[in-house]
């Protein structure tokens, strides 16, 4: 009877890792898929003549946004470190 429910154990922990494994297999194709830019015979030509490739991104970066942001993370006040170094 041990023997049977160590089995039945060992064959669940295997259909949970098994079914995990395809799981985390699927999202990661699904989320790698997702951000790949297509490049075609015409980019490659262009790599191989220039050396280089220049893709346009889904949304460009605002650079004032970015400032900003820089600006108020170092104006922030800090805390000072305790005890006595």
């Amino acid at each position: 009877m041990l023997a049977l429910f160590w089995f039945v154990f060992g064959a669940g922990l295997a259909t949970l890792a098994i079914t995990a494994g395809v799981s985390l297999r699927s999202r990661s194709v699904e989320v790698i898929g997702r951000g790949r830019p297509l490049i075609d015979d015409v980019a490659i030509d262009q790599i191989i003549e220039q050396g280089e490739i220049w893709i346009d991104a889904d949304e460009p970066l605002d650079i004032d946004d970015i400032d900003d942001e820089e600006e108020r993370f170092w104006s922030e006040s800090w805390d000072e470190p305790q005890g006595d170094w």
